[in-house]
């Protein structure tokens, strides 16, 4: 076997320039890495231009609902229309609404009254202020209202709102 036998101050000039080359490549390694968690942390043009709510309940201003005659309710984030959004919903009490699906996942949390819920394939439940359901999307899905002093309730939905009204499914 041949040994290659280079003299002192050639293997020290080699060294350096490795040395030299292993600490500019370390150099921009960590450049490439801090620009890209600046990057990951910098706000998104669209992240950028959204503002926070924050609304009182007795702000909230409410509308009938089209479709449920005793149901009430207002988009609080989002746009229905194009993307997720999250309403508030009153109901009276004693107010049904009848079997029903969405495209998009439901999820429901109960803020206010004891909301009987109803999922197809599921047996009903009773939510308490504080009670939560999710119903996926294209699941029949049901509720009614049952105290005295009606029903507050936060209903998100993670894509277009749509609904489609089932007959005798419950």
């Amino acid at each position: 076997m041949m040994q290659l036998f280079l003299p002192m101050p050639t293997r020290g000039r080699l060294f350096l320039l490795a040395c030299a080359t292993c600490a500019t490549l370390t150099i921009l390694t960590v450049a490439i890495a801090a620009g890209a968690r600046v990057a990951a942390q910098s706000p998104s043009p669209t992240a950028a231009t959204k503002h926070g709510i924050v609304r009182r309940m007795a702000d909230v201003k409410f509308a009938p609902d089209d479709d449920v005659k005793c149901l009430n309710g207002v988009v609080e984030n989002g746009d229905p229309a194009t993307g997720p959004s999250t309403f508030v919903l009153k109901a009276t009490s004693g107010c049904v609404v009848a079997p029903h699906y969405h495209t998009a996942e439901e999820q429901l949390i109960v803020v206010h009254g004891d909301v009987l819920t109803g999922m197809h394939g599921m047996k009903e439940t009773l939510l308490e202020p504080g009670g939560f359901a999710m119903m996926p999307g294209n699941e029949t899905h049901w509720f009614t209202c049952m105290s005295k002093e009606g029903c507050v309730m936060f209903v998100t939905f993670d894509r277009i709102y749509d609904i489609v009204w089932v007959k005798d499914e419950k």
